[in-house]
């Protein structure tokens, strides 16, 4: 059998179904919402695989030609006018000048006097807008939003990291698209984003412009027994075995988390060895977290002695549920209540750690997991 000729556990991107593993029923529900004009919204951590779930629904919908696809990442937007532009790019970037549609949309962006580059390397059209006044932004948004509206094939639109929008300093940014929206016949929206309480308080507060406006849909962590196997079978493809227990100590130590697991499976089919243990993957993960010490050291000068010692208290627990209990306090010399509930707040605030909630209670994990790994071994 022919050895692969690229690692099958790609960390950044989208490099085909063949390399994505799982999230049938999440892809089928996606779909199902989407060819049937329901806007979503997609809620999971970061790095967990919504854009990689979105772009595997963006090739299941352009193979079939049944949508315009375009995918855009806000996350470093500051404003209406980045946001604006962000979208003008990424929609002569998904669409070309070459086709029609994106000829006719370039026409469209020339009446607005962009300035108009491109990325020497890649090629990529690289847009900046110049605007006296936000009316012209507002102006230039419904324009574009008009001219999606009217082809002659429904678009599909991702805006990835939504609650960017809420830090604008444009305090009518979601009445501004929520009333542009709201009017679209022919575009449709998944709107993603990994910081729960933010993406939460759009979508879910009736003092909000999107309130109920959308399916909300949260992503999960891949079923175990699911992603062992295809991390066997890709190893298997090029003629090489990795153990079950080897595999499962994967998926225990990056707590199923795609990103984290992809990583470490990327390392490990790096490796030379034709057959690994578990005893192989435990060196591997502990080479890897060496060479990104001096980086977590770092956030040691970020966060206050309290802060930092729950955030160690947090990482050694694994999960906390109440990170108020005299046990815990004790147990890691933290203080007070007051003290933990103020350096708690301040670790969500910064997305040191986050919250998972249930019915019965709320659980507080170190958001990156291999921070919360190293963590869990230096101290």
């Amino acid at each position: 059998m022919a050895v692969n000729k690229i690692n099958p556990f790609p960390t950044t991107g989208y490099i085909g179904k063949e390399y994505f593993c799982d999230r049938e029923a999440e892809l089928t529900t996606l779909k199902n919402l989407v060819e049937n004009g329901v806007n979503t919204t997609l809620i999971s951590p970061r790095r967990l695989g919504k854009s990689t779930l979105i772009h595997r629904l963006f090739e299941e919908l352009e193979t079939a030609k049944s949508f315009y696809c375009i995918y855009t990442d806000i996350y470093a937007t500051q404003s209406i006018k980045d946001f604006t532009e962000c979208l003008s790019q990424m929609i002569l970037r998904q669409i070309p000048e070459q086709k029609s549609i994106g000829n006719r949309f370039l026409d469209l962006l020339k009446a607005f006097h962009p300035v108009i580059s491109y990325d020497p390397l890649s090629g990529q059209p690289e847009i900046s807008l110049e605007f006296t006044e936000n009316k012209a932004v507002e102006k230039t948004l419904t324009s574009i939003f008009h001219f999606l509206d009217s082809q002659n094939k429904p678009i599909l639109i991702a805006i990835d990291e939504f609650q960017q929008i809420a830090n604008y300093p444009e305090t009518n940014t979601e009445s501004i698209l929520r009333s542009h929206i709201q009017r679209l016949k022919n575009v449709h929206f998944i709107f993603s984003g990994s910081n729960k309480h933010m993406i939460v308080e759009l979508f879910n507060s009736a003092k909000r412009p999107f309130f109920s406006s959308t399916r909300m849909l949260s992503l999960p962590v891949i079923d175990q027994d699911i992603y062992s196997s295809f991390i066997r079978d890709k190893f298997g493809d090029s003629d090489r075995e990795i153990q079950p227990e080897a595999v499962q100590f994967i998926l225990d130590w990056t707590r199923s988390h795609t990103y984290y697991t992809q990583t470490i499976c990327n390392l490990v089919y790096a490796s030379p060895l034709k057959r690994i243990k578990e005893e192989d993957v435990k060196n591997i993960c502990d080479s890897f977290l060496g060479s990104q010490q001096a980086m977590y050291i770092q956030y040691r000068r970020l966060l206050s002695p309290v802060q930092w010692q729950l955030l160690i208290a947090i990482a050694k627990e694994g999960s906390v549920s109440q990170p108020q209990s005299k046990y815990f306090l004790e147990k890691y010399n933290i203080g007070t209540p007051s003290n933990s509930k103020r350096a708690l707040d301040a670790l969500l605030t910064k997305e040191m750690i986050y919250q998972e909630d249930d019915l019965k209670s709320s659980r507080y994990q170190v958001y990156d997991v291999f921070l919360s790994r190293w963590l869990e071994r230096t101290f």
